[in-house]
């Protein structure tokens, strides 16, 4: 049995994930149906002596690979684990003002940051950090967005009310790097 021919039906049930015809995995591999069903059924007859958790199902004619019944338990386990965020330096900006200025507009947001921000709280939202809070009553009624208290769970707060306080120290330099950045991009 050529053994690159033999990788490729196993590519072709791995990545496929569904059903895949014979006839359909026979063409991609050039051989003839008999041929392609003997290697699903030696790869079937292997994964079964080697005790593999993985199986090859035949449905109707078409093959699958799938886990094998007795170990969903396993896959269980992974599916329940709570899911970790990735918080880059923009959506941890972006979820900074919104916790400090909430209820905020996108437009507010994108007026302190000077950039799109329609990315990061669909993101944030979908980290179910961020959600809307209401609209505020100017023509258009833009969404007002705010924290969540899964927001307040994952930084270990009871309350908006514990963000950390602004140094007045610190807000001074903030204030005179905003100058210098507007006076450079006044300069080019």
């Amino acid at each position: 049995m050529d053994k690159e021919k033999r990788a490729a039906v196993e590519a072709i049930l791995f990545t496929f994930g569904t059903a895949v015809e014979l006839g359909k995995i026979a063409a991609a591999v050039e051989l003839s149906e008999e041929e392609t069903k003997e290697i699903v059924e030696a790869l079937a007859s292997e994964y079964e002596s080697e005790g593999r958790g993985i199986k090859i199902i035949e449905l109707e004619g078409a093959y699958q690979m799938c886990t094998k019944s007795e170990l969903y338990d396993y896959l269980v386990k992974i599916a329940k684990q709570p899911k970790k965020y990735i918080m880059t330096d923009v959506l941890l900006e972006t979820l900074s003002i919104i916790a400090y200025k909430q209820p905020v507009t996108k437009g507010e947001i994108e007026k302190i940051r000077g950039v799109s921000c329609d990315h990061s709280v669909n993101k944030l939202m979908e980290y179910g950090l961020v959600k809307e809070v209401g609209r505020l009553n100017v023509p258009g009624r833009p969404i007002l967005l705010g924290t969540t208290e899964e927001f307040l769970r994952s930084f270990g707060l009871t309350g908006v009310d514990d963000l950390p306080g602004f140094n007045p120290d610190m807000i001074d330099e903030f204030k005179n790097q905003a100058e210098q950045e507007v006076q450079l991009r006044l300069d080019i």
